[in-house]
């Protein structure tokens, strides 16, 4: 028995994958399928315990702010980066959550700043072509990845969060 723990353990410090769990992964489709893929994305906002990165190309979803509105006000930190283009010129989602406290940055330095992805708590991810938009809710064919459980993968994604967000600029309040 002890020589067997002992192997298990030389085992688990030789090879560390093994002693990991595999991430779990989970598929949202809009407007088909049993999950859609705007539940994919409050999924993962609603279990934030720590932190919710956002980057978004356009936003004018309803349901996703206020969840990153609650995230918020349950003591998660929460930061949106959005393109200026698409948020800038009418008042949007990210208008609300900057209203709301949320700090959200504009970034304007590419022709589009195309991205759809949040980073939860460190290990998880959620991607996909999902813009966080109502038509992407109801009218658009769209897919939602999340991915949970991959710090690594969620390492590489923050890294790319935190490179947008310090070459953006600030969105303030409104009132």
């Amino acid at each position: 028995m002890r020589k067997s723990i002992f192997i298990m353990l030389a085992v688990t410090l030789a090879f560390p994958s093994f002693s990991r769990a595999a991430p779990v992964v989970s598929v949202g489709f809009t407007p088909s399928g049993s999950q859609s893929a705007q539940h994919v994305v409050l999924g993962a906002i609603s279990g934030a315990k720590k932190s919710v990165d956002v980057a978004a190309y356009s936003f004018t979803s309803k349901p996703v702010a206020a969840a990153l509105v609650a995230a918020k006000n349950r003591g998660v930190s929460v930061r949106v980066v959005a393109d200026e283009k698409a948020n800038n010129d009418r008042y949007t989602a990210v208008t609300f959550l900057a209203n709301m406290g949320v700090p959200v940055r504009l970034d304007a330095q590419y022709a589009i700043m195309h991205n759809k992805f949040m980073v939860v708590d460190g290990d998880t991810v959620q991607t996909g072509s999902f813009n966080y938009t109502a038509s992407a809710a109801r009218r658009n064919a769209e897919n939602a990845l999340l991915v949970q459980g991959a710090p690594e993968l969620a390492n590489t994604y923050q890294a790319e969060f935190n490179r947008l967000w310090s070459e953006s600029a600030p969105l303030a309040s409104r009132y």
